[in-house]
């Protein structure tokens, strides 16, 4: 494993730890709106400062942009650049629903480096470097051999609709495209672990709008040095940019990307 790698795992795993002692302890978790159903506790926060606290000083140069505290980049001229979400699956989280993670990238002069997921549920830890591959528990990931559509597992949702009628109807219209194919469409509350699981090959394709930088950067680089593809709505090559994610093995993200297109995205 690359040293940076390592260290954020290690930052991944203090963070982890702390914030397991308030899952099931309702008392121990207080909650507020950031905006409308979009909740942060005072466990996100603690999290996102223990991570960027480790990291810091052992970078101190870089930059760190992060879902609670830090949304704008700190050192924005830095040239590495580190995105967290403290806990991705906060409402998962706060409802005891046991489907959450620490999300940790790094990006150096706006590449991605470095992705590091921790299921602190499951105890799974799934780290990628570029060019180095991808690891769940020290074993190689790979996506799955799925080869089309029919008996697969998609992951996608209504979360990034923003209550648009438009988008809510052309996202009707790509699940039931999508069933009519016969695939067994999932929603699981956490995008960072669903781009895990489509890097471990427990998901064949993962599809949503409207997602921020720290939910999608670790996952990114996971599916990729796993084998897959990454692509957004519009058929780009870097969701990033867009906050749009599709993403799955070569062939089914191919033809995830045309059932996108037919649908009216």
């Amino acid at each position: 494993m690359q040293p940076m790698a390592s260290m954020a795992l290690r930052a991944a795993r203090s963070a982890a730890q702390h914030i397991m002692h308030g899952f099931d302890r309702p008392h121990l978790i207080k909650a507020s709106e950031k905006a409308h159903n979009d909740p942060v506790t005072n466990l996100d926060r603690d999290s996102e400062k223990i991570i960027i606290e480790e990291l810091s000083a052992l970078y101190p140069d870089h930059g760190f942009i992060g879902e609670e505290e830090t949304s704008e980049i700190s050192n924005p001229d830095a040239e590495y650049q580190w995105i967290i979400d403290p806990i991705d699956g906060t409402y998962n989280f706060m409802r005891n629903i046991p489907h959450f993670c620490i999300s940790i990238g790094c990006m150096k002069n706006g590449r991605l480096e470095h992705g590091v997921i921790v299921d602190p549920v499951r105890n799974e830890e799934f780290v990628a470097s570029r060019g180095g591959g991808a690891q769940l528990n020290n074993k190689r990931m790979r996506v799955s051999p799925m080869e089309e559509l029919d008996g697969g597992a998609i992951i996608t949702s209504l979360a990034g609709t923003n209550h648009d009628q438009a988008m809510i109807d052309a996202h009707q219209k790509l699940i039931g495209s999508l069933i009519g194919a016969g695939v067994r469409p999932r929603t699981t509350g956490s995008a960072a672990l669903d781009l895990a699981w489509v890097a471990a090959g427990r998901v064949d394709g993962f599809c949503e709008r409207t997602i921020n930088l720290w939910d999608m950067a670790a996952g990114l680089l996971m599916v990729t040095e796993a084998g897959g593809m990454i692509g957004d709505y519009q058929g780009g090559a870097n969701p990033m940019k867009t906050g749009e994610v599709v993403a799955g093995n070569p062939k089914v993200f191919r033809l995830l990307t045309q059932k996108i297109k037919a649908a009216g995205f």
